[in-house]
């Protein structure tokens, strides 16, 4: 079994309280995505996933496509 893998997100266009609710729904609908936490004032997400389930990069298109571009901090 794969570790859980944690990855921090940088996340465009959270403007307002329920940006970061709709960004969570998102990640969260992606199968293999344990947890999110979403750091409005930062502007960061943070994802802790299995990497044998889901990638990264799928974590950030689903932000992506729910309006808000999700690339990988760091």
């Amino acid at each position: 079994v794969a570790a859980a893998q944690t990855t921090t997100f940088a996340i465009e266009n959270m403007t307002c309280a329920l940006c970061p609710v709709t960004v969570k729904k998102a990640m969260e609908s992606v199968a293999g995505v344990e947890s999110v936490s979403v750091n409005f004032d930062a502007k960061t997400a943070t994802v802790i996933f299995d990497p044998s389930v889901t990638s990264a990069d799928a974590i950030a298109a689903a932000s992506t496509n729910a309006g808000y571009p999700a690339s990988i901090k760091g």
